[in-house]
């Protein structure tokens, strides 16, 4: 893929220094870059780069005053950091959305439709009365169930089993082997000590703009719907059990597990390896740090937990300081028992 410097500042709303026909076709490190690569400079100590980097184009700040002749052109934004971030995910998108058309063999089922602009790669399967919006991308060996809904510009990549009535909202982006809609885990123990089935008649949906990662597990409602609200963000290998509601640009890391019918707030983190038991409700803004175990919900905005089971992390901090020293103060302690018990022994005639 080719663009020329001053497309490149188009999409960046940014505005070009020295030759805006030159042609890019790459992204690299400044210091790495050679002709035809477009880079950015945003951390000051990277300035001496600037002026000997072979690229074509140099994102930099509005506000970089030069030291000395540059050869790039140069693309001055706002924020170099940001726009270079832009200018990835333009790059990735228009990678990914080149894909179009069907691929066979392919399986659409009937009373399925599909809009227009979008790919099917070979060996994928949609099943009956689907609804499929405009540019949806479906990756080989993709699976989609019956009576499932996506929307426009949706991206399920190879490999992904969504499960049937399953709603996706538009611009979602479901990586490999994401299993979306299986059953949730219910079982009813029995008088003779077996588990019986409790059929999961629910659905998951997932909000527009939302995010799963590779093998991420969301485990379908009981009844109703397991919820993932607007622009969240779910890792790869986490696990969302029946009934959880994950609230609108919340992030939560790799290896994380949620219990079922627990209810995450707006814009909260939960970092790598953390656990929630089930039934809780986090508050807008929760931060849990990595490998915490939460077992009670928290009502208070903008708490950070660490720990496990997790407590405020003032406090958390406070008694791991503690709990460092515990060797020097048993070993302080036995010296002061000792020397009050010798001090009351009765003195000898």
């Amino acid at each position: 893929m080719e663009f020329t410097v001053g497309q490149i500042a188009g999409v960046l709303n940014g505005s070009v220094e020295g030759d805006a026909s030159l042609r890019v076709d790459r992204l690299a490190k400044i210091e790495e870059a050679r002709a035809g690569a477009v880079a950015f400079l945003s951390n000051p100590k990277y300035e001496p780069h600037l002026y000997t980097t072979e690229a074509s184009a140099v994102i930099v700040s509005k506000a970089l005053v030069l030291k000395q002749p540059v050869q790039a052109a140069l693309i001055r934004v706002d924020d170099p950091y940001t726009g270079f971030t832009a200018l990835l995910e333009f790059y990735q998108q228009f990678a990914r959305t080149g894909k179009r058309g069907v691929e066979q063999p392919s399986f659409l089922g009937s009373g399925s439709e599909i809009g227009d602009d979008g790919y099917r790669g070979a060996f994928s399967y949609i099943g009956e009365n689907c609804q499929i919006g405009r540019g949806v991308l479906i990756f080989p060996h993709a699976t989609i169930g019956d009576r499932c809904r996506i929307g426009d510009g949706t991206i399920i990549y190879a490999g992904a089993r969504i499960y049937a009535d399953t709603v996706i909202g538009a611009r979602c982006v479901v990586h490999a082997g994401a299993v979306i809609g299986s059953d949730g885990f219910g079982f009813a123990p029995q008088p003779d000590g077996s588990y019986r089935t409790i059929p999961q008649i629910g659905n998951v949906v997932l909000e527009d703009n939302v995010s799963i990662g590779a093998n991420a597990t969301i485990d379908c409602a009981t009844m109703g719907s397991t919820v993932i609200r607007e622009g969240a963000k779910i890792d790869n290998l986490v696990q969302i059990a029946h009934n959880v509601e994950i609230g609108r640009h919340t992030v939560v890391a790799a290896q994380s597990g949620i219990s079922g019918s627990t209810k995450i707030g707006d814009f909260c983190v939960l970092a790598g390896q953390t656990g929630l038991a089930g039934h809780l409700t986090l508050a807008n803004r929760t931060t849990v740090t990595a490998q915490s175990g939460v077992g009670k919900s928290i009502k208070e905005e903008g708490v950070l937990l660490q720990g496990s089971p997790a407590f405020n992390l003032r406090d958390s901090l406070r008694a791991n300081a503690v709990f460092r020293h515990l060797p020097e103060l048993e070993r302080r302690l036995t010296e002061l028992e000792r020397a009050r018990n010798k001090a009351d022994e009765p003195e000898k005639s």
